[in-house]
């Protein structure tokens, strides 16, 4: 059976490795910038209903428990990127996330999954700032998590992939997280779900160049995560609840919107469906 592969957003989601919420994760809320300290008790609540979903998906759900203490690292999306070879460790521009991608290690090696190469400094990287456009192109954005040494560093450990680099806005600081995957979601090999009014004119003009269409996210579901979407399959999504008007847009276009209750693992932490969880293989 094969482990992984996941050079693609929108495959057919098959495997996919999560962190749950733990009791020694509530405390240090404030210090990772979270908006208000989660109920470790409502939090896995949610989780297992997370689970439960991405299982019914047809997915096989790897469920971890490393770097305890550390709230963020429920969202497995951002320290590795996993491609054909395996799984990349990345270098989060976060400090306080620096120590997730080797914490990693252990579940994605338990999983089959080995580690095929790592971003080493100047260089940082955080998943959220990756995106697949398709089997051979990886979208990266360049802001305050991201910097631009990483461009260089993707090329280096995905030889054979054309990275396309895009400078991200300023929006509201080094303070607020805004990644590449805060304003676009891949649904389908021609359809992705984004938040036009900050997304750059040269990313608009090269999902026109092959043949992406675009639902637009309207203005007041944009910082209620309307743009975090994980694709379960070709046309088939997983949505935070509460962004009716975004899923609405979403079904005229022919997708499958399921959705999840997340006003601990998500709204509080500022992390979508995408954000937690990393993909291990799609088909």
């Amino acid at each position: 059976m094969i482990a992984f592969g996941s050079a693609s957003m929108w495959g057919d989601l098959r495997r996919v490795l999560v962190r749950r919420p733990l009791p020694e994760d509530a405390a240090a809320w404030a210090d990772y910038g979270w908006r208000a300290r989660p109920d470790v008790a409502a939090a896995q609540a949610e989780h297992e209903v997370l689970c439960a979903l991405l299982e019914e998906a047809g997915a096989e759900v790897l469920v971890s428990e490393h770097d305890p203490g550390n709230p963020d690292a429920i969202y497995t999306y951002d320290p590795t990127l996993v491609g054909r070879d395996g799984a990349v460790l990345l270098r989060p521009g976060k400090e306080g996330r620096r120590g997730e991608p080797e914490a990693t290690v252990v579940p994605l090696e338990g999983a089959g999954v080995p580690v095929s190469g790592w971003i080493d400094a100047p260089a940082t990287v955080e998943g959220g700032d990756t995106v697949w456009l398709d089997e051979t192109t990886l979208l990266v954005g360049i802001g305050y998590r991201t910097n631009e040494s990483a461009v260089d560093a993707l090329r280096a450990v995905f030889p054979d992939t054309d990275v396309v680099a895009f400078d991200l806005p300023h929006w509201n600081g080094v303070g607020e997280v805004m990644h590449l995957m805060s304003f676009i979601s891949p649904l389908d090999r021609d359809l992705a779900l984004v938040y036009p009014r900050i997304a750059p004119t040269r990313l608009m003009q090269l999902l026109a160049e092959h043949g992406i269409e675009v639902v637009e996210v309207p203005d007041e579901e944009f910082e209620t995560m309307g743009p975090n979407v994980l694709a379960l399959g070709p046309r088939r999504a997983l949505a935070l609840a509460g962004n009716d008007e975004t899923r609405r847009r979403m079904e005229r276009k022919g997708v499958d919107v399921s959705t999840y209750r997340g006003e601990e693992i998500s709204r509080k932490g500022d992390g979508g469906p995408t954000c937690l969880t990393r993909p291990l293989l799609r088909v």
